[in-house]
Formats: C-alpha cells, sequence, structure tokens
C-alpha cells in the first residue's frame, strides 16, 4: 500500500497538470480595450462602446462629446475643434471619447444625462470638470484640465522631478 501512494499522487499530478494546460489553451485572449488603445496611442478619438467610468479612474480624463447623431453639425464642429490640438490633450492625460447613439443609452449617457450636444470633461478621480452645451477650443478645454487640482499636483510633482 505505500508503494501505491507515491504513484498515485504522481498520476494526480500528471492529471491536474494536462487539465491545466488544456484549460489554458481554451482561455481566449484578453480583447483590446478603448482604455489599451488609448495607452497606446493617446492622440486620437474614440467611439463609445460599453466602457465603465471605473474603467478610467486615476488613468485618464475623459472627455466625452454626445450628441444625437454623427451627423450634427455642432457634433462636427466640436471633433474638428479637437483633432487640431489632440496631442496637447494628450499630454493632460486626456481620452476623448464620443457618444452619438442615445437609443444605446451606454454607462456614460445614463450617469451624465445629455441632451443634444453636450461636451463634459471629468477629472481623473471621476468628478465633473465641466459641462458645456456648445463646442470649446482645446485652449479654453486645456485651461479648464489645469485649473483642477489634480492637474496641479501633477504640474507640481513634473517639476520636483526635474
Amino acid at each position: 500500500m505505500k508503494r501505491f501512494r507515491p504513484f498515485a499522487l504522481a498520476l494526480l499530478s500528471l492529471c491536474l497538470a494536462a487539465t491545466f494546460s488544456v484549460a489554458q489553451d481554451t482561455i481566449p485572449a484578453p480583447e483590446n480595450t478603448t482604455l489599451s488603445d488609448w495607452q497606446t496611442q493617446s492622440a486620437q478619438i474614440f467611439n463609445i462602446t460599453d466602457e465603465k467610468l471605473a474603467e478610467f479612474l486615476w488613468l485618464a480624463r475623459p472627455i466625452i462629446v454626445f450628441a444625437d447623431s454623427p451627423d450634427d453639425p455642432v457634433f462636427r464642429l466640436q471633433i474638428d475643434l479637437l483633432q487640431d490640438r489632440l496631442d496637447s490633450l494628450a499630454d493632460r492625460g486626456v481620452i476623448v471619447l464620443t457618444d452619438t447613439d442615445p437609443a444605446a443609452m451606454s454607462d456614460l449617457r445614463r450617469r451624465l444625462r445629455p441632451r443634444g450636444f453636450m461636451l463634459v470633461a471629468l477629472d481623473k478621480d471621476g468628478s465633473v470638470l465641466f459641462r458645456k452645451p456648445a463646442p470649446m477650443d482645446v485652449r479654453d478645454i486645456s485651461r479648464s484640465i489645469d485649473k483642477s487640482p489634480i492637474r496641479q499636483q501633477e504640474i507640481q510633482d513634473a517639476r520636483r522631478a526635474r
């Protein structure tokens, strides 16, 4: 009986190892998320799919552009203003998101409740920096972001690091 135990343990460990390797092969590879795409290339505009605000906490400052249609002239103007200086926003840790499908009722739409066109900026802690019913240029957006306490701390930390 004592000779059987080591054999049984060895057989059991082989079975577990084989099961584990088969289970690893069947696990799907993680999909790219908006956040991971932004971390790779931050100077771009993303269409909202199923993002939750919690995904961006302490990692990015979401700017969300809401409209009832992608053909809304005010929406197009805002996108043009943002695209002209996306690098300036990327320097401030901004991720630009768009939502032009009111029927989808995304998490962001449920929380922020836009009516027609609306531009919203959130800070890294999830608090609302501003809501605007009209387009803003990047210079004004940058000024608003730079006034936030979290951004002020980032600026001070960057100065100390030099």
